[in-house]
């Protein structure tokens, strides 16, 4: 009996390994439909009875504005042209920090966040942890850095209901993506640790300067020349 369940355990194992390369392989080149986080935000306002409205439109890589991407990097993951999906660094420095107690600090870069906005449901039990490892790799062996952040940027959360960049920007100040200005997309960047509590477009002190600090953040980077890593 024993062997009859590892055999169909091993035979899942292979069947889920198998889909998710696929899936991951097909996202390459076709858009997102949509993400995991969606599903969750839809699934929320049923069980709430808030009725919630989903907006969201791709854009590609070439009509998403370069300070738009810089800045998000600089806000999010500054390694990411440099690292394979994961901030050794950045985690250890967590962990330590986690370790003295006070707040949860986190080092998910940027692949991480996209693969579990994409695949995953929220939490933070080790099988989670698991799966985001296993499709963070995947994401990062088949997708070049700039599908990454196009996806990243097309699936982000920056309000209750807004998910990508052409979706925020329309909402928070009334223009498609494109015509982000480098002060709308510093702003858009600080508000991504808490979109739905934070306003770029009525940014407290707080974020204000958090933008500040992105804008001089992509300075340093070199502005879109950074882009060139990727």
């Amino acid at each position: 009996m024993f062997r009859t369940i590892r055999r169909r355990l091993f035979k899942l194992l292979l069947w889920f390994a198998a889909a998710s390369v696929l899936l991951v392989i097909l996202f390459r080149w076709v858009p997102t439909p949509g993400s995991m986080v969606m599903v969750e935000r839809k699934i929320e306002s049923w069980i709430d009875g808030k009725p919630i409205d989903i907006k969201r439109d791709w854009v590609s890589w070439d009509e998403l504005p370069d300070d738009l991407k810089i800045a998000v990097i600089a806000a999010e993951d500054q390694k990411f042209a440099e690292h394979w999906g994961f901030d050794i660094p950045a985690i250890r420095k967590a962990m330590a920090h986690n370790e003295r107690g006070g707040s949860i600090r986190g080092a998910s870069t940027l692949s991480q966040q996209v693969a579990k906005n994409l695949f995953l449901w929220s939490g933070r039990n080790w099988v989670r942890k698991g799966l985001e490892v296993w499709f963070t790799g995947l994401i990062e062996l088949f997708w070049p850095k700039q599908r990454i952040l196009e996806v990243y940027l097309n699936s982000v959360e920056w309000g209750n209901g807004i998910f990508g960049a052409d979706a925020a920007a329309r909402h928070h100040f009334g223009v498609p993506a494109a015509r982000l200005s480098r002060q709308q997309s510093a702003l858009l960047a600080a508000v991504l640790p808490n979109p739905r509590q934070w306003s770029p477009s009525r940014p407290s002190g707080y974020v204000a300067t958090r933008a500040g600090w992105i804008r001089r953040q992509m300075n340093q980077l070199g502005g879109g020349g950074y882009l060139q890593q990727l």
